[in-house]
């Protein structure tokens, strides 16, 4: 009995699937088991097709093809290659492919066609150590050619794929892997890749000086960030315009954001980009934070920025819900049959107005809020969940005193140096998603700093997770002000950005 390797996914993850076959005599008829989905049952008729049309005879036997293991539940539409495989191949003897795995959803002509699950399944795969080589079609092999130390083999239909694996020089059929075409730099023999293609640029933005200092405390360091203004002052512009001044990706990191892109059916891109999420208020908590058998806005924002406009009009128990991953940077998903963790290491960057009309800030326009209105309204955040919070700025809407125009790629440039003073020092988390243990390592104050910390803590009754949030945000401070120490100077600002 031959075996043809292939996968499935469960969640986010891969599991290596046998594609075993067996051809009895009997009543013809052809039969697939193994706990399969109503995608892979179809592919029976797609198999059919593609053999006879291609000069194949469909054997007059009874057909059973196995997915193992059984008790695991199967889908997607890329085991249509595996299973023509073993129908072409019934009676052939000599094949080599014991080390390979096979993906591709097969047209009715027999053309192998790429689907999103793959990129996915292969590299989790490859994380693992399961998949060494791999046979695809050159779309798929594009997108797979980035990951590192695995052999592509490339088939475009039914007949390339049966020579391959008749073959014993498969060099013929070998894909050449990519390398990313990005500025890169290096740090303990890391390499890092960022791009200068600013889509929105805050060369758009009007003064708003602090809000764009925030910007880049909250890029290098990963921190938390909730802008409170009135409508129209910069908001949410800052917000968009973030995702292009955030840190320097690693090859896992972009690979990890490609495999979030095709599990959520978006076209794969390989650019050193984080993602920007943006639901809207009105979405459902299983749409936010996954379930079972779906990945919610928290995990596809991983590594990226997971953006709530209008802060307060989201529901209570999502907010509230929101407080353990924005802590552990991890959501477990718990079901009666299955538990899954998600990472969630995202930004999280609110936006709000000071009061239901959003005028209470304004220089020009009247507040029509009563005081009970204002104080329901700011209610609605609770003091857990803003304590998750790194960085809290009300913003003004005057823009008359100052007209000071900064680009991205300046801003872009103290965010990239702050990342290297953070690497350099052996970090693998940036600032903002430091542990304990890594704040009393890495977050030293000098002498003055220290008297200054301890008089905040009661006055202002700081909780230790206060202290530690204002800790992480001035070592950022410190780093794009380059101190070895975090100074006098970087604690006051920190301290600046804690909500009053």
């Amino acid at each position: 009995m031959k075996v043809i390797k292939s996968a499935t996914l469960s969640s986010i993850d891969a599991t290596v699937v046998d594609v075993e076959s067996t051809f009895t005599r009997g009543m013809p008829s052809f039969t697939i088991v193994g706990m399969v989905s109503a995608s892979i049952n179809e592919s029976k008729d797609r198999v059919k097709s593609s053999l006879l049309t291609n000069d194949y005879k469909f054997p007059p036997l009874k057909i059973t093809i196995n997915l193992s293991p059984s008790e695991l539940s199967k889908k997607g539409t890329h085991f249509d290659l595996a299973i023509a495989l073993q129908v072409a191949l019934f009676n052939e003897t000599k094949l080599f492919f014991d080390d390979i795995f096979f993906f591709g959803e097969l047209a009715l002509d027999g053309k192998i066609k790429d689907t999103n699950h793959i990129f996915a399944i292969v590299l989790s795969l490859a994380k693992q150590g399961e998949l060494k080589k791999v046979a695809v079609c050159k779309e798929s092999a594009k997108k797979l050619a980035n990951i590192p130390n695995i052999e592509i083999f490339v088939v475009d239909n039914l007949n390339d794929a049966i020579n391959f694996v008749k073959s014993d020089k498969k060099e013929q059929f070998l894909y050449q892997n990519e390398i990313l075409a990005y500025k890169k730099i290096i740090i303990n023999d890391e390499t890092y890749y960022y791009d200068e293609s600013y889509l929105n640029d805050f060369s758009d933005i009007l003064g708003q000086d602090m809000a764009k200092y925030a910007a880049i405390i909250c890029a290098a360091g990963n921190h938390n960030f909730i802008m409170e203004g009135s409508p129209g002052c910069g908001k949410s512009m800052i917000a968009k315009r973030l995702q292009y001044i955030l840190t320097p990706m690693s090859l896992e990191e972009i690979l990890e954001k490609a495999k979030l892109q095709a599990l959520d059916m978006l076209e794969v891109d390989f650019k050193p980009i984080r993602a920007f999420r943006n639901p809207h208020h009105t979405a459902t908590k299983s749409s936010i934070l996954g379930g079972s058998n779906s990945m919610g806005e928290v995990a596809l924002s991983n590594n990226g920025i997971l953006f709530f406009d209008e802060l307060p009009h989201f529901p209570n128990h999502i907010l509230e819900a929101l407080r353990e991953p924005l802590e552990d940077n991890k959501i477990l998903i718990s079901r009666v049959n299955n538990k899954i963790v998600y990472e969630t290491k995202f930004i999280f960057v609110a936006a709000l107005n000071p009061c239901p009309c959003g005028n209470l800030l304004s220089s020009v326009k009247e507040c029509r809020c009563n005081s009970l209105e204002i104080q329901r309204y700011k209610n609605r955040l609770s003091e857990p969940f803003l304590d998750r919070i790194d960085l809290y700025l009300v913003m003004n809407d005057s823009f008359n005193d100052n007209k000071n125009i900064v680009s991205s790629k300046e801003l872009h440039e103290s965010v990239i140096n702050a990342f290297i003073k953070q690497k350099q020092r052996g970090q693998k988390e940036l600032n903002g998603k430091l542990s304990d243990e890594d704040i009393k390592k890495y977050c030293i104050l000098d002498d003055e700093s220290k008297q200054i910390l301890e008089k905040a803590r009661i006055n202002y009754c700081l909780s230790f997770r206060s202290i530690n949030k204002v800790l992480k945000v001035a070592r950022t401070i410190a780093d794009i002000n380059n101190n070895e120490l975090i100074t006098k100077s970087d604690l006051l600002k920190s301290l600046n950005f804690r909500r009053r």
